[in-house]
């Protein structure tokens, strides 16, 4: 998205409203007085309408907020007028800025009317076109089309919802696409969340001319992944587990009805770690973290092996053998630790094999990128387990980029979890594992509770 790394130049998107995404809406031309008036009148004028007239009129009132509701058909076209003005107009992003990986959900509206399409300015139709038109944006942009949830209806409008990563490292070149583009005088605010909401809104100001509304990230991880998970995926669950992860043949990836989620475990695998627990859509607390996350095991994958991408460091992982370069305990005791229930097979020290220059000299880059695997993905199990049994929390929701296509972490998470717990704990994981944050951020624009 842009040039460059990113790709092809693309037409700034069209404007949204020029106040700040946490206001509902602009005043309405008569000011605040007026409006009330006008929300009055449409109170009182569905107490004689039907049902349907009825409901749409209280959704109307209820809400007042951008695309939320059509007013019943007595309303005057002024009215109507009125109302379409406090939309959130097109397009409506949601931005997370992570310290590894931009995350970015755009909304495609498919039931766009005759008048919409020809009061539509040539920048909206461009920006539809290449985002939903293309795959990949440059040699890093991508769009996850496996992740694309279709006809669904946000704000009263029915669309697909798209989901679109880059490397945060280019960030400043969609910075300045969006300068040369003059994205300024058609959207102003962008809603965005992650620590580079913080680290790069100078640069949207003095280079985009763009105002972010910065959000916090575990309010957007929360709001987004609740979000989900309620709508599903294309008909299909949301959530899913692995049965018999330990057995590369028997194991199943099977799918999770998350219809009773609270109490839960939030592990939120990104650059590092965040865990929260959750006891209610507003009811939540960072547990802990560690610094010791996806960005740990990249960045050591690159200073052992010399790959330069995640999913090299994860091809790597794959065909490795980590007991070459960590010692289990039947390294120490010949066999299991029987009297503390330690199976030999069990890792005492990651990496300790590595102190002999003989094992040092015998292991391959692949058996170094998948000990850094194991041991990235087993201090996470250690910790989720222990903050779950404090929290008295038997459901543990993984998620994060860390775990896109690692199901090597994923069976690892599952099988220890249900071995260390003894069956009391469940490993879950989501299918839009990383793009939580980012939907948070969208549903905050549109300001949907």
């Amino acid at each position: 998205m842009g040039t460059g790394r990113l790709g092809v130049p693309m037409e700034r998107p069209g404007r949204a409203s020029d106040t700040s995404a946490s206001s509902a809406g602009e005043p309405a031309p008569e000011g605040p007085d007026g409006r009330r008036r006008e929300l009055l009148r449409c109170r009182a004028s569905s107490e004689s309408e039907p049902p349907g007239g009825a409901s749409a009129s209280a959704e109307c009132v209820r809400r007042s907020r951008p695309g939320s509701c059509s007013c019943a058909p007595s309303v005057s076209r002024q009215r109507v007028e009125s109302l379409r003005k406090k939309r959130q107009l097109f397009p409506w992003f949601g931005l997370d800025i992570g310290g590894t990986l931009v995350k970015l959900v755009y909304f495609e509206p498919k039931d766009i009317t005759a008048e919409e399409e020809e009061e539509e300015v040539e920048s909206l139709k461009s920006i539809r076109k290449y985002l939903t038109s293309n795959v990949a944006y440059g040699s890093t942009g991508i769009r996850d089309v496996h992740l694309e949830l279709k006809d669904l209806t946000l704000c009263g409008r029915k669309g697909n919802l798209h989901f679109i990563r880059f490397p945060t490292h280019d960030m400043p070149a969609f910075i300045q696409m969006g300068r040369d583009k003059n994205f300024s005088s058609l959207h102003t605010v962008f809603c965005a969340t992650g620590g580079g909401a913080y680290k790069f809104e100078q640069d949207f100001l003095t280079i985009g001319d763009l105002q972010l509304c910065k959000l916090d990230e575990l309010d957007c991880l929360v709001k987004g992944i609740l979000y989900i998970d309620s709508v599903g995926f294309n008909g299909r669950s949301q959530c899913y587990y692995f049965e018999n992860p330990a057995d590369a043949e028997k194991c199943q990836k099977l799918p999770f009805d998350l219809k009773n989620p609270y109490p839960l475990l939030l592990v939120n695998i990104g650059s590092g770690v965040s865990i929260l627990a959750v006891y209610s859509k507003d009811n939540y607390k960072r547990v802990t973290g560690t610094s010791l996350g996806g960005g740990t095991f990249f960045g050591l994958c690159c200073l052992l092996t010399g790959c330069t991408t995640f999913e090299e460091a994860l091809e790597m992982a794959s065909r490795g053998d980590s007991t070459k370069v960590d010692k289990l305990v039947r390294d120490i005791y010949g066999g299991d630790y029987e009297r503390f229930g330690l199976p030999g097979w069990a890792v005492a020290s990651s990496f300790g094999n590595m102190m002999s220059k003989e094992k040092r000299e015998a292991v391959s880059k692949e058996d170094l990128a998948r000990a850094t695997l194991i041991t990235i993905t087993n201090n996470i199990g250690s910790i989720a387990r222990m903050c779950a049994l404090n929290e008295n929390i038997n459901q543990v929701v993984f998620v994060g980029n860390f775990l896109r296509i690692n199901t090597i972490a994923m069976r690892l998470l599952a099988y220890a979890l249900d071995y260390w717990s003894k069956g009391q704990l469940k490993a879950l994981f989501s299918e839009h594992e990383g793009y939580f944050g980012a939907v948070g951020a969208l549903l905050e624009l549109l300001k949907i509770p």
